[in-house]
């Protein structure tokens, strides 16, 4: 079976002085979360929609959601403290109401990614039937550099670099089977859910994502999204 999971725990510091979560502001007429699950619940092969955000906005949560979509496959969950806290919590969700398979997959999108497309999404499922984790990234058509006490380290070959995105997707027992083999030293390096796949040795194949495919954490990509969005 194909779960999806919606990762709405930020509280987006960096957009400013807002008096809500950045995955409720407004973009056009519809909050940004709504955007995103739109295109989810679009897609037959899901059997749930979870939906993880802060404790303390749950209530909102389920609020939001019953106003623009009536679909029995959503359910909101309480997030965790960190980004793989929240993965963990989703995942113990599924078990608590699943029988797990070994092709049972988990596909991991940020609420704030709302012009994910139907192509992106169908391709990291198609993956995982050889792959047990997916990535969705586009190339890097900037240098890159590695700086350390302001002062260049490296300079990585840029054809090989790529901007990360999500979804990413995962086989669920393989991705648990992978966070159990690391050491508390390796958990504690883990910034991208993909890395503890990559450190237990699994394969990750990239998925090729899209420019519009662009994560709302500032006021700037706040403007940008509406711009999309009228253009739409």
């Amino acid at each position: 079976m194909f779960f999806a999971q919606i990762m709405a725990g930020g509280i987006g510091k960096r957009m400013g002085n807002t008096s809500m979560p950045k995955q409720f502001l407004p973009l056009g007429n519809k909050p940004i979360i709504i955007h995103t699950l739109e295109k989810f619940i679009l897609n037959s092969d899901f059997e749930k929609i979870i939906v993880s955000c802060p404790k303390a906005w749950i209530e909102h949560t389920k609020d939001t959601i019953a106003k623009y979509i009536d679909d029995n496959r959503v359910v909101i969950i309480e997030g965790g403290a960190e980004r793989n806290d929240t993965l963990n919590k989703a995942i113990e969700y599924i078990e608590a109401h699943y029988k797990l398979t070994d092709e049972d997959v988990l596909l991991v999108h940020d609420a704030v990614r709302p012009f994910v497309t139907k192509r992106i999404i169908d391709e990291n499922l198609e993956a995982t039937k050889k792959y047990a984790a997916v990535d969705t990234g586009i190339p890097s058509f900037d240098t890159i550099v590695r700086v350390n006490d302001d002062l260049i380290t490296d300079i990585p070959n840029r054809d090989e670099m790529y901007q990360g995105q999500t979804p990413q997707t995962f086989r669920i027992k393989t991705l648990k089977a992978s966070y159990e083999k690391l050491t508390e030293e390796e958990k504690g390096t883990l910034t991208d859910s993909c890395k503890i796949c990559l450190l237990a040795g699994e394969k990750i194949y990239m998925v090729q994502g899209e420019a519009s495919n662009l994560k709302i954490t500032t006021p700037y990509d706040l403007k940008i999204a509406n711009a999309i969005l009228e253009e739409r």
